[in-house]
């Protein structure tokens, strides 16, 4: 069938790993809403959640797939999703969920958690199947391979994300090249980039090298620490709150077994 070509399945892929990237710390919610419940309920409260988080996902992209095609909206839809790239490699997800010791409220907590958190994951897929034909075939098949891997497979995932980051950066770069392909892709625009084909994927690899750059860099420098004339160390606010350092703190100075300083704080 025509859309059983290779821009099909390479957008099928695209919205997969979106799904994952972007989805996987979902179950996190889901589990975290359902685990005061009793044993008998947490899994009805974790698949008729996850039913009605599907349903909400689905119909939000549907929608937004849609949307995307009236002018100019491509090209916001790009600007969106490269500052969800960017935001996927330097931020640290926390989640603060709170968990229901019934069964109707821990199903509404769910489906409400993941419409809040899913925002990101319903432009990007929307972006990546609005390029191709068969948009909506995407969408739902994307989901229906990608959401039981979300719902039972998502703490190996994360842990696998964790201990490979490059994983992280894929989805970061396919996120980033999908933003680039809607903002030349957009109607207001499209005819001047068709008409000028390396000027068009110039700017998508530059868009995309540009967000992975962007986002290592910034996750570096707010593990720096800088030494001022006076003698001072003066650590990052992300490096101070991740430690959990005070201004008021005290510290000593030790060595580790490789030579290296190491700052320990001084309770009591």
């Amino acid at each position: 069938m025509e859309w059983l070509d290779a821009a099909f399945f390479t957008a099928l892929l695209s919205i997969i790993l979106i799904d994952l990237v972007l989805a996987g710390d979902n179950a996190i919610v889901i589990g975290l809403a359902a685990r005061n419940l009793p044993k008998e309920y947490q899994k009805k409260a974790i698949i008729w959640g996850t039913v009605g988080a599907i349903g909400i996902r689905a119909a939000a992209t549907l929608a937004v797939v849609w949307l995307l095609k009236l002018p100019a909206l491509l090209l916001i839809g790009g600007i969106i999703l490269v500052w969800i790239a960017y935001k996927l490699v330097v931020d640290k997800k926390n989640h603060d969920i709170q968990a229901k010791n019934k069964l109707w409220p821990a199903i509404q907590t769910i489906i409400i958690a993941d419409a809040v958190m899913g925002f990101d994951n319903v432009v990007a897929v929307a972006g990546a199947a609005g390029s191709n034909h068969g948009s909506f075939l995407l969408v739902i098949l994307g989901l229906l391979i990608s959401v039981p891997i979300m719902v039972w497979g998502s703490t190996l995932f994360i842990r696998l994300m964790e201990r490979f980051p490059w994983i992280l950066y894929i989805g970061s770069g396919v996120l980033a090249l999908t933003a680039g392909k809607m903002l030349v892709g957009d109607p207001l625009v499209a005819s001047f980039f068709t008409a000028n084909p390396v000027l068009k994927w110039t700017l998508v690899v530059i868009i995309t090298a540009g967000v992975l750059l962007a986002g290592i860099w910034r996750k570096k420098s707010v593990s720096f620490v800088t030494l001022n004339p006076n003698g001072h160390l003066t650590l990052s606010q992300e490096l101070s709150a991740e430690a959990n350092i005070q201004p008021d703190d005290s510290f000593k100075v030790s060595q580790d077994e490789n030579g290296r300083l190491v700052l320990v704080k001084v309770t009591g």
